[in-house]
């Protein structure tokens, strides 16, 4: 199905050849994505070095990680610009059209960019402009940053178990190793393991679901304080192994970091 097809279906008066596509990219200085994640997507998309959007519409989209995929942040009715001497840049006032507000950051895209250019006539890329995906919620997670980068609070967790975003689960699911809760309402750390098929992403989907992941310590703090304690979690990786790793060498691995961690003498490891 079409991206403009979807699009007819909340706005049916939308033209193509009304419409400037801009492809959001790497600017040299900001990441698009990140800016949008961070809300400040429509404040950066109205500054331009040239005359970018001539037409009354644009349809923004913003490249994600992997090949041609694209994020729909909105559309845009373009009501015209000025110079900013003082920027050395052009302003567009650019207003969001509420019409179509709620696929913003949960449409994906499928085109492939022709050559380097990022603003285009839309009538010519109709056909190429593809859907992928519609998310039942509005992204506001980037894609998987690395386990090295990898902090996640219990909300963010629920959000990419429950959206099963593609990018985390791929990842996740892919390696065995050690991961660290860490409780920050007492400082208290948790160190556990995760060992076969499904590797981390398997065993963190079950405290996206529950808190406690079965593990009795942290079961026996939720059954005290309630549920919600388990808002107060944080999640990241220590270590990563193959998921064809021996469980025994996993569990040895595990067992240094709680030595390391101190997590049996003052955290939430029990043994």
């Amino acid at each position: 199905m079409r991206v403009f097809e979807i699009l007819s279906l909340v706005k049916p008066d939308l033209k193509p050849e009304e419409c400037k596509i801009h492809l959001a990219t790497w600017n040299g200085e900001d990441e698009p994505l990140d800016v949008y994640l961070a809300g400040g997507f429509d404040e950066w998309q109205q500054w331009q070095t040239y005359k970018n959007f001539a037409r009354p519409w644009v349809v923004s989209l913003i490249s994600l990680p992997g090949t041609n995929r694209w994020l729909f942040p909105g559309l845009y009715r373009s009501k015209g610009c000025c110079w900013r001497p003082d920027k050395d840049l052009y302003y567009y006032n650019l207003e969001e059209d509420k019409s179509c507000a709620e696929l913003n950051g949960r449409l994906v895209a499928r085109f492939v960019r022709p050559g380097r250019q990022p603003y285009l006539n839309a009538e010519k890329w109709v056909d190429g402009l593809t859907l992928e995906a519609v998310y039942e919620e509005r992204l506001t997670i980037g894609e998987f940053p690395g386990f090295k980068a990898l902090h996640l609070t219990k909300g963010e967790l629920e959000l990419i178990v429950r959206q099963s975003l593609k990018s985390w689960r791929t990842a996740l699911s892919s390696v065995a190793g050690v991961y660290l809760i860490s409780d920050t309402l007492s400082g208290k750390l948790y160190v556990g393991s995760a060992t076969g098929e499904g590797g981390i992403w398997q065993r963190w989907q079950a405290y996206a679901g529950n808190g406690h992941g079965d593990n009795v310590e942290l079961r026996a703090l939720l059954n005290e304080a309630g549920p919600s304690r388990a808002n107060h979690f944080q999640y990241s990786v220590l270590e990563i192994a193959d998921t064809h790793a021996s469980p025994e060498d996993v569990l040895h691995r595990e067992a240094h970091w709680k030595r390391v961690l101190m997590s049996q003498a003052h955290g939430l490891n029990g043994n």
